[in-house]
C-alpha cells in the first residue's frame, strides 16, 4: 500500500495539485480506499470549492469522492444538500461561506459527495482542531495551487503533491516545473511573533520593521506595484504580501542596493507565482523569501494522461521526478486496488 502507512505518521494531509487534470481527485479516492480497508478513520474537508462534477474549464467530467461508511466530512449547506449518500450532522458552523454555512456530519451509508470547506486559512486551521475532537486517524484536506485559492494547504501536517501530462506533453518540462514547485515546499519559515495576525491579513502589501512592527503599505496586491513600487522599503527590507506574489515584486527588490538584506514572506509555497528564472537571479543576488507556513512534502503522484488525450511514458516521468526529487514518485493508475 504505497504511502498510506507513511501518511498515518502524520495528523493531518493536503492533497495538492499543480494543475487541473493531474489526477488529484483519484489520488484522494486511492488513499480514501487504503484507508478504508485498514479500517483507519479520517475526516475530510477542502479548501474553498473543489471537487466540481464537470471541469468548469475543460468541461471534462471529474471523479466523484466517495465517503465510506464511518467517515467524517465537512462540506457546505449546498453541498450537503446535494449529497448522495446518509450521514448524520455532528456540527453546523456559525460562520457563512459564499455556498452557506460548514456542516460536519459522519456518513452513515456510503455513497458520493463534493466538498467544498472553508473560505480563508485561518478558518481552515481552525477546524483542523475541531475535527480532531472526533479523533479520526488522519484529518484530509482536498485542495490545489491556484491564484484565486482562499486558503493554504501548507495548515496540515504533510502534503502530496499531484502533477502530470497536463501541465505539458514534454517530460522534461513537467520534471522542471515540479522540482521548481518541490524547492518552494522547502523554503524556510520566517521566524515571527505574530504569524496569526499575519495569516488574519487578507489584502495588501505590508512592511516589518526592525522592531516587528507591522506597518501597511497602503498597495493593495503585488499586482498594483506599477505606481508605488518606491513605498516598499520605507519601513525597512521585510515585505510580507497577503496575497500572491509575481516576478514584478522580484524585479523590483532584486534592484535594491540592500538586496542581501531583503527578505519577501508570503503565507505559504502555493502564493508564489514567480518564473523560475525570476527566482533564481533574485536568490541570486542574495535575496530571500520566506514562508508562514510549512509542511512535508511525502510524495508525488502523477497522471500521465493529458485532457486532450495524448499519453506519456509512465515509468520514464516517474523515474526521471524520482531521479530529481529524490523522494518516491507513484502513477496511481497503475497501482492494483
Amino acid at each position: 500500500m504505497p504511502f498510506v502507512n507513511e501518511i498515518l505518521k502524520h495528523k493531518s494531509l493536503s492533497i495538492v495539485g499543480m494543475e487541473k487534470n493531474t489526477g488529484k481527485t483519484e489520488c484522494l479516492n486511492y488513499i480514501i480506499k487504503r484507508l478504508e480497508e485498514k479500517n483507519k478513520l479520517f475526516a475530510l474537508t477542502s479548501i474553498g470549492l473543489d471537487g466540481e462534477s464537470v471541469d468548469q474549464v475543460t468541461e471534462t467530467p471529474k471523479p466523484e469522492i466517495s465517503l465510506p461508511k464511518g467517515s467524517i466530512f465537512t462540506t457546505s449547506e449546498i453541498h450537503f444538500r446535494q449529497k448522495k449518500l446518509t450521514a448524520e450532522i455532528l456540527n453546523i458552523s456559525e460562520r457563512q461561506t459564499a455556498l452557506g454555512r460548514l456542516i460536519t456530519a459522519k456518513v452513515k451509508d456510503k455513497g458520493n459527495i463534493i466538498i467544498s470547506g472553508p473560505s480563508d486559512t485561518v478558518w481552515l486551521k481552525n477546524l483542523i482542531e475541531e475535527l480532531k475532537f472526533f479523533n479520526p486517524d488522519i484529518i484530509i484536506v482536498d485542495g490545489a495551487i491556484s491564484r484565486k485559492s482562499p486558503g493554504s494547504p501548507s495548515v496540515t501536517d504533510s502534503i502530496i503533491l499531484t502533477t502530470g501530462a497536463a501541465l505539458s506533453s514534454n517530460i522534461r518540462s513537467i520534471v522542471k516545473k515540479t522540482t521548481f514547485v518541490h524547492k518552494l515546499i522547502n523554503l524556510n519559515v520566517f521566524d515571527f511573533p505574530y504569524i496569526d495576525d499575519l495569516l488574519k491579513t487578507e489584502k495588501g502589501l505590508w512592511a516589518i520593521d526592525e522592531n516587528q512592527k507591522i506597518h501597511d503599505l497602503q498597495i493593495k496586491s503585488s499586482l498594483l506595484l506599477e505606481k508605488s513600487s518606491d513605498k516598499l522599503f520605507k519601513f525597512g527590507n521585510i515585505i510580507f504580501a497577503s496575497g500572491i506574489i509575481t516576478d514584478k515584486l522580484l524585479e523590483i527588490a532584486r534592484i535594491q542596493k540592500n538586496i542581501s538584506n531583503t527578505t519577501i514572506v508570503v503565507k505559504d509555497f502555493t502564493k508564489i507565482f514567480v518564473s523560475p528564472e525570476k527566482y533564481s537571479s533574485y536568490i541570486a543576488k542574495g535575496g530571500k523569501i520566506k514562508v508562514l507556513l510549512k509542511t512535508k512534502l511525502i510524495t508525488v503522484c502523477v497522471n500521465p494522461v493529458s485532457p486532450e488525450g495524448f499519453i506519456l511514458d509512465s515509468k520514464k516521468l516517474c523515474d526521471e521526478l524520482y531521479q530529481t526529487l529524490g523522494i518516491p514518485i507513484y502513477d496511481i493508475k497503475s497501482i492494483k486496488l
